[in-house]
């Protein structure tokens, strides 16, 4: 894949996360609690995906090859239902621009150092300045979309 595809692929996602705190939200105070919202969001996306890799290549038959995954490999579900739960809790107080801002910097710090350390079969990754810089501005940039 090229980098210039990858690269707008990856913002179409990032559009697609931007939008989902507050639909989830929105679903949220229609039933009235926050974690039945987020778990019909999960059994909504797992219906979708289930459906998809049905129609992929090797379909649902490569779900036999689980044990050969390291254990914490099992775990980015977690991830993402803490993500989402969180996400919808805290987007009234933050807005979706001061959620995403939040979400980003949280993302890229843990990346950088995934990066830095070569964690989670990560290949190691310099840090230089330039990745330091850019941190640095992302926190300040932070800072000011969740100004009031």
């Amino acid at each position: 894949m090229s980098r210039g595809l990858a690269l707008l692929l990856a913002a179409g996602a990032g559009c697609l996360v931007g939008m989902q705190a507050p639909v989830n939200s929105r679903l949220a105070r229609s039933l009235g609690e926050s974690l039945p919202a987020a778990t019909i969001s999960f059994l909504v996306g797992t219906l979708a995906l289930v459906i998809v890799t049905s129609f992929s290549k090797n379909g649902i038959s490569s779900v036999g090859n689980l044990g050969k995954a390291p254990w914490w490999a099992l775990i980015g579900g977690l991830f993402g239902a803490a993500y989402v739960t969180v996400a919808i809790v805290t987007v009234r107080t933050l807005g979706a621009s001061g959620l995403t801002a939040a979400v980003i910097g949280g993302q890229l710090a843990m990346s950088v150092a995934i990066d830095r350390f070569g964690l989670l079969g990560i290949q190691r990754q310099s840090v230089g300045a330039s990745r330091i810089l850019g941190l640095v501005l992302l926190v300040v940039g932070i800072a000011l979309v969740v100004r009031r």
